[in-house]
């Protein structure tokens, strides 16, 4: 939900608090101090925190967002971090204005804190005080989803001042509990995905976890899935090789294959650093369809994620609109789980030039991404049909 729009924007830090204080009080109970570090050590820091994610990841951000400017602001209480947001810089076009975004931010250090929600208002009041108030900026947060039926984050944004923006054309996000034993796993599973499961448990498919040295076995069963089914990608694939570039553990992702007779039929890249993993890519071969691989592989991947890392939650994304991914994926979290919208973007813009500013820079996205849309979906047809006529 990026805007690009500006060509010129800095690529890696802005340059704005470069002459300010290294540290900055903010105001508060917590004692909280304001810094901002450099993107390379505001990697480094965050690879310990629970609420952690690929979209806070300055090394992810950069690769897939490159003119945009990125501004980390680490808070810390007594020395220690606690919490933090990357803040995403994009200057409009004829100097009218900024916009500060946050994606799935600001993130704690420790996600069950007791006094987590007080340090979550400061942080956020900090960065609207900063970004919206003395710099002029329109402020744009989008919260992560959360398990409670009420987005606790978004509620927060609400009371502080901000208004309800754009939203995801498909917004539900679907959420595996993974510190399940097996047999309770098995049980929350659906019916029908249990069903599904088993069958491919009896049909010769080995599970491999595989080191960042193999990624480009996934790239090549990428790129010929993508040839195959010839869609548009709008991933962020580009940035994979920059996020198997960080430390082992900090940050970098895990890697699963699942083969049959020595064949690779279906592969996966995982974020599983912090409290919640997130499914990335995945990729299949004609093959893994009939051998239900899909299946097998999220199986294990559950299992791998229970047994070595600290995630309680593994997010498999949206469906983008797919009903046969809505089956899937709701079955997979079945009764152990949640499946929630992922809240509207929120914004704050204390005066109408950054508000008029800010609202025409996104109903211009908005267009586009419509236009977008529609060619993709004249596209699918098209490709539907060709394919119809030439199974006759």
């Amino acid at each position: 939900m990026t805007l690009a729009i500006d060509q010129s924007a800095n690529q890696n830090d802005t340059t704005e608090h470069a002459a300010r204080a290294a540290r900055v009080p903010v105001a508060g109970q917590m004692g909280l101090v304001a810094e901002f570090p450099g993107t390379e050590a505001w990697d480094r820091e965050i690879a310990a925190f629970d609420g952690i994610c690929q979209e806070q990841l300055s090394v992810y951000a950069r690769g897939r967002w490159p003119r945009v400017g990125l501004e980390p602001v680490l808070f810390r209480r007594d020395g220690q971090a606690v919490g933090g947001a990357l803040v995403m810089l994009q200057p409009l076009p004829l100097g009218i204005g900024t916009i500060a975004l946050v994606k799935w931010g600001p993130i704690l250090a420790a996600s069950e804190a007791a006094d987590g929600d007080a340090l979550m208002n400061e942080m956020v009041g900090y960065l609207r005080d900063e970004y919206a108030v003395r710099r002029g900026a329109m402020m744009s947060i989008i919260p992560a989803v959360e398990a409670a039926p009420v987005n606790r984050g978004f509620a927060r944004l609400m009371e502080m001042g901000f208004v309800p923006g754009d939203g995801v054309r498909a917004p539900n996000r679907y959420v595996v509990d993974v510190t399940l034993d097996d047999e309770a796993r098995l049980a929350a599973f659906a019916q029908k995905w249990r069903y599904h499961l088993r069958k491919s448990l009896k049909a010769g498919l080995e599970f491999e976890h595989a080191g960042a040295d193999a990624l480009e076995r996934f790239m090549t069963l990428y790129d010929a899935m993508s040839e195959r089914k010839q869609f548009a990608d709008y991933s962020a694939i580009s940035t994979v090789s920059d996020l198997f570039s960080l430390p082992e553990g900090k940050g970098r992702p895990e890697l699963f294959y699942v083969t049959h007779k020595g064949e690779t039929v279906a592969g996966a890249i995982i974020f599983a650093t912090g409290r919640t993993a997130t499914y990335l890519y995945g990729a299949t071969n004609d093959a893994a369809l009939g051998l239900r691989a899909g299946y097998f592989l999220h199986w294990h991947i559950i299992r791998w994620l229970r047994d070595n890392s600290l995630a309680h939650w593994y997010d498999l994304g949206g469906t983008d609109g797919s009903h046969g991914l809505h089956q899937f994926k709701s079955g997979m979290v079945g009764t152990a789980g949640y499946i929630n919208p992922l809240p509207p973007m929120a914004n704050y813009a204390a005066g109408l030039r950054a508000r008029l500013a800010g609202g025409l820079a996104y109903t211009l996205r908005n267009r586009a991404l419509r236009v977008r849309d529609g060619a993709l979906e004249t596209f699918k047809g098209t490709m539907a049909r060709m394919r119809r006529r030439g199974s006759d």
